[in-house]
């Protein structure tokens, strides 16, 4: 598999304001990743680890202090149509309809009316959503407009979904649900999918490979490769021994850092 995207000593600070004086908040250091074309990876890390930060550089949205990403080989210098962006809110336009919304980006790319709604159609077709084009925002549930924002990040056809925690305001049964649907679509559409999640569960399900991140700085601790085969074809994955041994092996990575990181957060806070 040929690489698709890459980081390459990838450090990101901040400044900060104390006081009358400023000083540097280092949110990621040192990171070097490699994802291959068409796989699936997830991050997963404590809460301020720096996820979200290196899922906006390599969405072009804030750019690294120190190191490059590359994608293709050509250094990302800012945002693309060959990057879809999925939050953890909808962001989706209330005055339009589900259609209208997936038809925004393909409108600013010059897609002509009549191809705009038949690809819109097509693609809320692949998230599930058939019969629901005319429905506006608040008459969709939680489950619906996350699909919404899936089918208008796929429209325009990027190579790379980046998606920051998307299904974490969702009810257990909805998450779950997704869960299987984005397996599908990623299994159709062969996209690059990066995804943050808080969940072990969550990150077992969906990647390949799971890479475990350090308490802040953000640094990459270990990468967790996951051999459970095709996830839509097996019935009750999550129970099997299999998924307990990953899901295992990823929390004890990850609970040193937990205890790292609120050590660190009792620190701020005593300051």
């Amino acid at each position: 598999m040929t690489t698709h995207i890459s980081f390459h000593g990838v450090t990101k600070r901040f400044p900060v304001k104390d006081g009358r004086s400023r000083t540097e908040f280092t949110a990621v250091e040192g990171v070097d990743l490699d994802i291959a074309r068409g796989e699936f990876v997830v991050l997963v890390g404590p809460s301020g680890c720096g996820k979200s930060t290196l899922l906006d550089l390599l969405g072009g949205l804030t750019t690294a202090s120190e190191g490059r990403i590359l994608l293709d080989g050509e250094p990302v210098t800012g945002p693309g149509l060959d990057r879809g962006i999925v939050f953890q809110q909808y962001a989706l336009l209330p005055w339009r309809t589900a259609l209208g919304n997936v038809e925004f980006g393909l409108e600013a790319t010059g897609v002509p009316r009549r191809e705009r709604a038949e690809r819109a159609q097509g693609f809320l077709d692949l998230v599930g959503l058939t019969g629901f084009e005319r429905r506006h925002p608040h008459e969709l549930s939680g489950g619906m407009r996350q699909r919404v924002a899936i089918a208008r990040s796929l429209a325009y056809d990027p190579a790379v979904l980046l998606m920051d925690e998307p299904f974490a305001a969702l009810d257990a049964q909805t998450r779950e649900s997704l869960q299987d649907e984005l397996l599908r679509i990623w299994e159709r559409t062969g996209k690059t999918i990066v995804f943050i999640t808080h969940s072990i569960d969550e990150a077992v399900y969906l990647g390949q490979r799971v890479a475990v991140l350090t308490s802040r700085p953000g640094r990459i601790k270990r990468i967790v490769p996951i051999d459970l085969g095709t996830r839509t074809t097996q019935t009750d994955l999550r129970s099997s021994p299999e998924f307990a041994r990953y899901r295992h092996q990823v929390w004890e990575l990850l609970q040193d850092e937990v205890t790292r990181a609120q050590q660190q957060e009792k620190e701020v806070v005593g300051a």
